[in-house]
């Protein structure tokens, strides 16, 4: 087991920034930055700091769902993208946390 950080980032489906979408941009950052890894999930419903509820409907077009980018990584390698995040000039709600990982091995 490795003494790591649990980091999340909350965004929203449709959310751009330099030229692409958010989550895929954080997704690259971090793999450029040398995180081991990283993944987007969307939400099927959510409300974020201004209190709208976004809701996946049937008839719903994309784009306004909430999204959580998260990536488990050593706590420098996970300050590192805060660090770009910030340099940036993104205001995204997040949390760290402590973490443990590790993989299973069969036998």
């Amino acid at each position: 087991m490795q003494d790591c950080v649990y980091l999340k980032f909350f965004v929203i489906e449709n959310q751009r920034h330099d030229g692409q979408l958010l989550y895929q941009w954080l997704l690259r950052r971090a793999s450029a930055l040398g995180l081991p890894g990283g993944s987007a999930f969307r939400a099927i419903a959510g409300f974020g700091r201004h209190h709208v509820l976004h809701e996946a409907h049937f008839y719903e077009l994309a784009g306004e769902l909430p999204m959580e980018v998260v990536f488990v990584a050593g706590r420098e390698d996970a300050s590192r993208l805060l660090a770009e995040v910030t340099t940036a000039g993104l205001s995204l709600f997040h949390y760290m946390m402590p973490a443990q990982s590790g993989t299973t091995s069969a036998g």
